[in-house]
């Protein structure tokens, strides 16, 4: 292809561009050389984002709009491969429903879900929205069933399936009040995290519990320190302080009765 017909595909005057696109579409025809095909791809490439974002308007948001335009790329060579001049179809009509439908066909091959689940999905949505603009309120499970001509017990299972149905990005970014941009896993509950409200109310209550402990008479106090802090046995406390174990028992009981007190005292 001459190089002053590269640039005249993008001039300025519109016949001149298209005079220039149909020249490059008639050699490439005529030859099918890679380079030709190369110019058109760059050339019709804005159909695809166009096409991408009108489908990934309708999908989730943790699905890429680079990777739309990635499966529809594929969709626009395969358009130009196949598409014949002189069917006098306009291109752009034939390749926007290639694109579209490589966009499909690859988010349906990489989707785990079986199509007769999104499919019945998309009718509990529609049954669910109908019933509620007439009976003015959320249907029933029976209710659903009956209009889905199901049983209940089925109804059931299938919204158990439902919950695999809709995903979302752990990384996908959330919106706070302040502007700012959360990820979504920085708002999931962490397990093993230690909640501070828990732990100033636990660090209170110890305050709390060393205060009353030390208004505790010595023996008591001691017998206290050995059985909780120290892991004795009430036996074993009553060889220490060479006394029987049911003394130490007796001890014991006092000591929690005057904490019990104490610390409603101080509270």
């Amino acid at each position: 292809m001459p190089e002053a017909t590269i640039h005249r595909i993008g001039g300025e005057s519109e016949e001149d561009a298209d005079a220039a696109l149909l020249e490059l579409w008639t050699q490439y025809v005529a030859d099918r050389a890679p380079g030709l095909r190369d110019r058109l791809i760059l050339h019709y490439a804005p159909l695809v984002k166009y096409v991408a974002g009108r489908v990934g308007s309708g999908l989730p948001a943790h699905v890429e709009q680079a990777d739309l335009v990635s499966y529809g790329t594929f969709g626009l060579i395969d358009a130009i491969t196949r598409y014949q001049p002189s069917r006098e179809v306009k291109f752009e009509s034939y390749a926007m429903a290639r694109i579209r439908g490589a966009i499909i066909d690859e988010l349906r091959s990489t989707d785990w879900i079986p199509r007769s689940v999104r499919m019945r999905a998309r009718q509990f949505e529609r049954t669910v929205a109908a019933l509620e603009n007439q009976l003015r309120r959320s249907p029933t499970d029976e209710e659903i069933a009956a209009a889905m001509e199901m049983d209940v017990e089925e109804v059931r299972k299938f919204l158990g399936q439902l919950s695999l149905v809709n995903v979302v990005a752990l990384d996908e970014l959330l919106t706070d009040d302040d502007g700012g941009a959360p990820r979504l896993v920085d708002t999931l509950r962490d397990a093993n995290a230690l909640d501070p409200q828990a732990m100033a109310e636990h660090g209170e209550a110890r305050q709390l519990l060393a205060r009353a402990v030390e208004q505790l008479p010595e023996r008591e106090k001691v017998v206290v320190s050995l059985y909780y802090f120290e892991g004795l046995t009430l036996a074993d406390i009553g060889r220490v302080l060479g006394v029987t174990e049911s003394r130490i028992c007796q001890l014991h009981t006092k000591a929690v009765l005057h904490l019990r007190t104490k610390l409603v005292d101080i509270a």
